[in-house]
């Protein structure tokens, strides 16, 4: 699959499967956690939890959904990564996705986007840089890099994804991101652009869904640049189903209609 989402379409909505074994050099950590919430819904549960994370050196939540089939044995995971000025709470209260992953016995995990309350000079400056605006990379430029690890914090894969920024280093959210957490070697930004990565990608054993309202504010602003993104399929071969959905925007409203193709997506994969 596409290394670590692709980036995680680097910031946008998107959904990830977990893998099925953890890397050979994988970490384990045991971690603390502390219960926020718990709500029951569709017979299972969504709760939030909260913990010290290693990777970034703060306290982080996440919202983890439980289906009733977790009651009684294993389920898979997908994991939801929320866009800019997200918390985990943006996709767990607005997308309607539980009925679905009920019904498919889907757990579903929805971290933060970034560190919150690190005292890092700036960081609550700008709504797309900063607090709310990690966008999935590991941070090599102070004074970021100790706690802007979102990369490390949340890694593995993705195959679909809502309105992504799909071209980062083309735009000027990602220019402005990738310049302050990683400096000026375009290499580095390169390692977190899903339009780049799928360029090198050593197969096409992929099946990539993509939904994007058409009358998005940020499409038209040239923030998103889905085209490149399908040119560097096609160039590689890698089938990718992309909806451009009309009078659809950048809201929830746009992903709650869509979002049980998405869990339906994944339940065949992790179900099979």
């Amino acid at each position: 699959m596409l290394r670590a989402a692709l980036r995680a379409f680097s910031g946008s909505g998107s959904a990830s499967r977990q893998r099925l074994r953890p890397p050979a050099c994988a970490r384990v950590e045991i971690m603390a956690l502390k219960q926020i919430s718990s709500n029951k819904c569709f017979e299972g549960f969504q709760k939030v939890f909260e913990h010290d994370s290693i990777e970034l050196k703060c306290k982080m939540r996440f919202g983890i959904y439980l289906p009733p089939k977790a009651e009684i044995g294993k389920c898979p995971v997908l994991y939801w990564l929320s866009g800019l000025t997200c918390t985990e709470q943006n996709f767990i209260t607005k997308s309607g996705f539980h009925q679905a992953a009920a019904e498919h016995g889907l757990i579903v995990v929805a971290p933060d986007t970034s560190p919150r309350g690190c005292n890092i000079e700036g960081e609550d400056e700008s709504w797309d840089f900063g607090t709310g605006a990690g966008f999935y990379v590991d941070a090599t430029e102070e004074p970021w890099k100790t706690n802007y690890r979102m990369y490390s914090y949340i890694k593995d894969e993705s195959v679909s994804a809502f309105a992504p920024i799909c071209n980062p280093v083309q735009c000027p959210w990602g220019k402005k991101a990738f310049g302050g957490y990683l400096g000026s070697d375009l290499m580095k930004w390169e390692a977190y652009d899903a339009t780049h990565l799928v360029k090198s990608y050593p197969d096409s054993h992929l099946d990539i869904l993509i939904d994007q309202g058409k009358d998005d504010q940020f499409l038209s602003a040239g923030q998103l640049l889905p085209d490149n993104f399908i040119a560097a399929c096609t160039e590689r071969k890698i089938p990718v189903v992309f909806r451009l959905q009309q009078g659809y925007d950048h809201s929830y409203f746009f992903i709650a209609t869509f979002v049980n193709d998405h869990i339906r997506h994944h339940a065949k994969y992790l179900n099979a």
